[in-house]
C-alpha cells in the first residue's frame, strides 16, 4: 500500500518514567524530561512501554504520568500510552484511564506470560480497540510477551478502523515488508537497528529507546532520508550502531542502560526499580564515552531547521504524506 501520514508523527522516543532517588514517581522530572526530548526532535513520546517500566509502576502512577507529560508538551508531541497487560479487563481499564488523562494514542502488546492462540489475541486486541475512541497501536514484541502476532492475525486486525499502527520488535523483516503491502498500517521500527532499514521500505518512523539521549541524531536519519540524502542517511545509521549495541543489546536492559546515561547527561531519570538496578558506575562511563563519541561527529542541527510535527488528523487511515511519496507498488493477495 501506498505510505500513509504518520498517526503520531514520525520520530517517537520511548520516554523512561523518572524517579526520585527513593524510588516515587517523579511527575516534574517527567515533564522536564518530556519537553527536552520534543525540543530536541521528538514528535511523540510513548509512555509506560518497556523501557518506561510499565511492569513496576501502578495503574494511578501511569494516568498521572500521562497528565503531566500532556500539560508539559501541549499539543507539540503526540502522546501514546502504554497499556499491555498479561489481562484484558485490565488493559480495558487502563486504556480508558489513558484516554481520560489526555492520551493521543495507545500501545498495546501482546497478552504476555499466558501465551493466548491467535483467535484469542485477535478478540483481546478487539476489546481493547472498542474500549475507546483512540488509535491503537499493536506492540509485537514476541521476545518479550512469548507470543508474536502472527502475519494472517495482522492482516485481520488492520480491518478494524482504530487499529492504525504497529511498532515493531518481531525480527521479521519479510513479516513486515508483506503487511506493509497489504494494509494501511503505520510501521514503526521498535528496534533502533532497523531504523533506516524499515523506513526505506515504506516505514513510518520508529519508536526509539536510544532516542531518550540522542533525540536529534535518529531524526536526522529520517529527515537525510526524506531529503533524498541516502547515503547520509545511511551512514549517520551506522555511526549510532556502537551506542545502540551498548544500550540495547551488551547484556543490561534499555531502561538500565538509558537511566544510566541521562544521569550522566543531568537529565530527569532516577534509579529503575526493582528488579531491576542500577548500571555500574564504569558501564555508566563506557555510556558517556560512547554518548560524547556521537554527538562529536555528528552535532545536532539547530532547532529551528527541523521540521515540525503535524499530526495526521485522522490517526493516517488512507491519507497521503506528501513529504513521503509511495516508493514501492502494493503486491496482490495472489503473489505471496
Amino acid at each position: 500500500m501506498t505510505p500513509s501520514t504518520p498517526p503520531f508523527g514520525r520520530a517517537l522516543c520511548a520516554m523512561v518514567t523518572p524517579f526520585t532517588p527513593a524510588g516515587a514517581l517523579d511527575l516534574d522530572g517527567a515533564a522536564r524530561l518530556a519537553d527536552h526530548l520534543v525540543s530536541h526532535g521528538c514528535d511523540g513520546l510513548v509512555l509506560s512501554g518497556t523501557t518506561g517500566e510499565s511492569p513496576t509502576t501502578t495503574d494511578a502512577e501511569k494516568s498521572a504520568l500521562v497528565t503531566a507529560v500532556r500539560e508539559a508538551v501541549g499539543d507539540r508531541a503526540s502522546i501514546v500510552a502504554g497499556v499491555g497487560t498479561a489481562d484484558t479487563a485490565h488493559t480495558a481499564d487502563l486504556a480508558r484511564e489513558a484516554e481520560r488523562a489526555g492520551a493521543d494514542g495507545l500501545l498495546v502488546a501482546t497478552p504476555y506470560y499466558s501465551r493466548p492462540p491467535q483467535d484469542a489475541i485477535e478478540a483481546h486486541f478487539h476489546e481493547v480497540a472498542d474500549a475507546t475512541g483512540l488509535p491503537l497501536t499493536l506492540y509485537d514484541i514476541p521476545a518479550r510477551t512469548g507470543t508474536r502476532i502472527e502475519p494472517d492475525t495482522m492482516l485481520r486486525l488492520a480491518e478494524h478502523p482504530r487499529i492504525v499502527a504497529v511498532k515493531d520488535c518481531s525480527y521479521d523483516f519479510l513479516a513486515a515488508q508483506k503487511i506493509l503491502s497489504r494494509t494501511d498500517l503505520a510501521y514503526y521500527a521498535g528496534c533502533d537497528e532497523h531504523i533506516l532499514a524499515l523506513y526505506a521500505v515504506g516505514g513510518s518512523g520508529y519508536v526509539s529507546t536510544v532516542a531518550n539521549v540522542v533525540p536529534d541524531h535518529l531524526r536526522s536519519v529520517l529527515d537525510a532520508f526524506d531529503a533524498g540524502e541516502t547515503t547520509r542517511a545511511a551512514d549517520l545509521q551506522q555511526r549510532a550502531t556502537p551506542l545502540i549495541e551498548a544500550m540495547t543489546a551488551n547484556g543490561l536492559p534499555g531502561t538500565v542502560t538509558t537511566k544510566a546515561l541521562l544521569t550522566t547527561l543531568s537529565l530527569p531519570a532516577g534509579p529503575p526499580r526493582p528488579p531491576l538496578r542500577p548500571a555500574s558506575p564504569e558501564a555508566s562511563a563506557t555510556l558517556r564515552s560512547l554518548h560524547e563519541a556521537l554527538t562529536t561527529a555528528c552535532p545536532p542541527p539547530p532547532a529551528q531547521l527541523r521540521p515540525e510535527f503535524s499530526p495526521a488528523p485522522d490517526a493516517g487511515r488512507g491519507t497521503r504524506n506528501p513529504a513521503r511519496p509511495g516508493r514501492h507498488a502494493a503486491i496482490g493477495r495472489d503473489e505471496w
